[in-house]
């Protein structure tokens, strides 16, 4: 009995990543289900974060950056939102992880949606909310670090 079960979760399983790579993209799916960069690091690791609620949705995303001479070493996310929102964060931080900080402050929307193979119009927001996030936790570090 068990073996039929476990063959009946599997072909479920199956079935609905299936119809979620029709209304989303293979990539935004592949970030859901395996997000990169993943969980906030020690405070020790952490030179600037930028904690958020998205006002139109309530969810919850959380950036943690280490850098080093203005160069990203390492990004970090959490966040309890939806798929798209975990794959947004995740690729933003495949994508700024040993850039400048310079790079990420000027990332835009498109950018990000085209990293993801596309992103459905009535889901644009979550972007928006990963872009804004990401942002303010660069100017946070551009105030700490501006001279005197």
């Amino acid at each position: 009995m068990p073996d039929k079960l476990d063959k009946f979760v599997k072909a479920l399983q199956k079935e609905i990543i299936q119809k979620e790579i029709l209304d989303h993209s293979e990539k935004i799916v592949e970030l859901f289900y395996n997000p990169q960069n993943w969980g906030k690091p020690p405070k020790e690791e952490i030179t600037v974060f930028e904690e958020r609620k998205d006002d139109l949705k309530g969810y919850f995303l959380g950036f943690y950056l280490k850098i080093k001479k203005d160069i990203i070493i390492r990004a970090n996310f959490i966040t309890d939102g939806c798929g798209v929102l975990v794959a947004s964060a995740s690729q933003l931080t495949i994508i700024i992880t040993d850039k400048s900080v310079e790079f990420a402050d000027n990332l835009k929307p498109e950018y990000l949606i085209n990293n993801l193979n596309g992103v459905p119009i009535n889901e644009i927001h979550y972007i928006d909310f990963a872009i804004k996030t990401l942002k303010n936790a660069i100017q946070k570090y551009k105030d700490i670090n501006k001279p005197i």
